[in-house]
């Protein structure tokens, strides 16, 4: 059985897949318990974001991430 994703899903694990493997883990505990707060809710995608917040979200989120790496040239 394969699970088809729409794009901000794909996003989302894209995402998720680039965690180190502690915060992946955090990350994971998190979602559950949210989830455990309302068992039944769906996520409508189509009132969330548009593609353009998501790409501004991304590139904003990757640069914030590349500035909080420190520099390995030296």
């Amino acid at each position: 059985m394969e699970v088809l994703l729409n794009a901000r899903e794909a996003t989302l694990l894209q995402a998720f897949r680039r965690l180190p493997p502690d915060a992946a883990t955090e990350l994971t505990a998190l979602s559950e318990r949210l989830a455990a707060l309302r068992p039944n809710t769906h996520i409508d995608w189509s009132d969330s974001w548009s593609d353009e917040d998501l790409q501004e979200f991304t590139a904003v989120s990757a640069s914030r991430i590349n500035a909080e790496e420190p520099d390995e040239s030296h």
